[in-house]
């Protein structure tokens, strides 16, 4: 598995502009190479660092067609919720590119409105394997999970990414690709989410931070010193932390892209 690397950027804008680029470099590659790029998503402020991707050159040039949208984690909601991570992406990327709806596979939305936190997570792991069976995600060399292209994320305050925090037992599962949380630290309490073992056999993944309240916790993933879900990440070919100064001020020997 790849070892972290990190990037450093002076604005949220800097950013911005090489999350498009990286993206759409892989979103090129994997459209060559397959035919089909999958990517997975996660909430919060990420979705509002996508924004130079519905701008040119990238909206008229990626082959949105190709694109196969997943989410690393969900908030057990309807799909209409204030909450919902399918909402946010939704309306604030989803709807400005044309992705074909069929290529974009959200909570199950009458699960979701139930509340239904274990069922919805044991549908989403049917959902992928369903995608699996027709060649549409591919498979991890010999463990048989998952292998999404790119999947981008964030990661809390506490340190926790997707819906993996600090002490609980989701973080330990490794068999399941989908399993569920009831009593979330932070709000609303019911999630599903991708296990470690299948974030990490992403083919490439970008974790991306911001703002100095996430500081701490960027360097004790990074420097592993403290258990933080966060520190835990790897990918198969690539993983790269891109930060803002303010997120990457408690590390040392830092860069800035100019």
């Amino acid at each position: 598995m790849a070892p972290a690397k990190k990037i450093v950027f002076k604005t949220k804008h800097e950013l911005a502009v090489e999350l498009a680029k990286y993206t759409a470099n892989l979103s090129s590659k994997f459209c060559k190479e397959r035919g089909i790029f999958t990517v997975v998503l996660s909430g919060g402020d990420l979705i509002s660092w996508l924004w130079k991707l519905l701008e040119p050159p990238y909206a008229d040039s990626i082959e949105w067609s190709k694109w196969y949208i997943f989410w690393v984690d969900e908030r057990v909601c309807g799909w209409d919720d204030a909450d919902s991570n399918y909402k946010l992406a939704y309306d604030g990327f989803l709807s400005k590119v044309p992705i074909p709806a069929e290529n974009i596979y959200a909570i199950d939305k009458g699960l979701g409105a139930e509340g239904n936190a274990e069922l919805a997570a044991e549908r989403y792991e049917e959902c992928l394997k369903e995608k699996v069976n027709k060649n549409i995600i591919r498979t991890y060399k010999s463990s048989g999970f998952p292998q999404f292209d790119l999947q981008l994320l964030g990661m809390g305050p506490d340190g926790h990414m997707a819906s993996l925090f600090p002490g609980h037992d989701q973080i330990n599962e490794k068999v399941k690709w989908v399993t569920f949380i009831t009593d979330s630290p932070k709000p609303p309490p019911k999630r599903i989410t991708f296990t470690l073992p299948v974030i990490n056999c992403a083919s490439y993944n970008v974790m991306a931070v911001c703002d100095k309240e996430q500081a701490h916790s960027v360097a004790a993933a990074l420097t592993h010193t403290k258990d933080v879900p966060a520190g835990r990440l790897t990918a198969d070919v690539e993983v790269v932390w891109f930060l803002d100064q303010a997120a990457a001020s408690k590390l040392k020997g830092w860069c800035s892209v100019l």
